[in-house]
């Protein structure tokens, strides 16, 4: 199967994974005007898995080390296999959370604060679990990368200001899915083997792990996505006849983009984990947090009309990402 050879590699991986998961929501934004997050999503979950699939049957499958897909899949042991799938319900619940905010907050609130939070948990978790890096640089950068999330959430202060929907419901939100969202990479992380290319017996590669992952993000689909369709946090309630009726070609198109976005980000830093850390891979991964904030302020233009206070805060916000992100990425050389 194919690994990662170098650090320099995983890097640039992460970074990938970095513009990845900071664009996939870009997909929900184009569907939302008619065809709400909930159905959305359906096609979205299917994609992550379809994606997962062929990453396994491909780059997975060939190549002398490693271990095949299907074999990988097949001498997992129960706990290996339950732990890979917990993460994607762990995921999958956290990402309704902040999707449901992104739908009320916009993306240049919800993405930071929600993912942000992710971002400093998940670190604190991972290096914690597999000891890997400097921790001063590694902690330095987190800590940036927390005084970014407050400067975003005082920015959007003044922008809600004039608004006439009250934040409060996609703050909240968006925090809880960051908090959830912190644990799931270590259930993923602990159902693998340390050594890519001569993996542990019971335990999978990055390919199986992350299609077992996706398997469990689609099947608790049908409880977590369910509640939120019959009794959402905004807007009016969808059932699966919806889906059936309202939906066409181009709107299953990019629910579906949007998973395979979202998945090939995964994928790449799942990869990059056995030479960066897993600490250092999920968080420069969640540096999408930088990634969605752009999107949202300059292509979106969600603080068009904000006061001159709260672009100095975007401003800073994106110094202390930038910042923060570079010393995770030092914290290994």
């Amino acid at each position: 199967m194919f690994i990662v050879e170098n650090y320099f590699m995983a890097v640039i991986f992460c970074i990938i994974t970095m513009f990845c998961w900071g664009s996939w929501a870009n997909t929900q934004k184009l569907a939302s005007k008619t065809w709400s997050f909930q159905l959305y999503y359906w096609d979205y979950a299917i994609g992550v898995v379809l994606f997962s699939l062929l990453m396994g049957l491909t780059l997975g499958s060939n190549g002398e080390l490693g271990r095949a897909f299907i074999e990988d899949l097949q001498q997992a042991t129960t706990y290996s296999l339950g732990s890979a799938f917990l993460g994607g319900v762990i995921f999958n619940l956290a990402n309704l959370l902040i999707v449901a905010a992104i739908d009320i907050a916009g993306m240049a609130v919800a993405f930071p604060v929600g993912i942000g939070i992710a971002l400093v948990l998940g670190v604190l978790i991972n290096y914690f679990a597999v000891p890997i890096g400097d921790p001063w640089l590694l902690f330095l950068g987190v800590f940036l990368v927390a005084v970014a999330i407050i400067l975003d959430a005082l920015a959007y202060q003044g922008l809600s200001s004039g608004k006439r929907r009250t934040p409060n419901k996609g703050i909240i939100l968006s925090i809880a899915g960051g908090l959830l969202m912190g644990f799931f990479y270590r259930f993923v992380a602990a159902s693998m083997s340390l050594d890519f290319a001569y993996p542990e017996i019971g335990l999978m590669t990055p390919y199986g792990a992350v299609f077992v992952f996706s398997m469990g993000l689609l099947v608790s689909n049908f409880i977590w996505n369910t509640i939120f369709m019959y009794r959402p946090f905004s807007g009016n309630a969808v059932s699966y006849l919806d889906y059936i009726r309202e939906g066409n070609i181009r709107l299953h198109g990019i629910g579906l983009l949007g998973g395979v976005i979202w998945c090939l980000g995964m994928s790449l830093n799942i990869l990059a984990s056995e030479k960066a850390g897993y600490a250092i891979s999920y968080g420069l991964g969640q540096g999408a947090t930088m990634i969605a904030a752009i999107w949202g302020v300059f292509i979106w233009k969600e603080f068009a009309g904000a006061p001159l206070k709260s672009h100095r805060f975007i401003k800073w916000m994106f110094i202390c990402f930038a910042l923060g992100l570079a010393l995770i990425i030092s914290s290994r050389i």
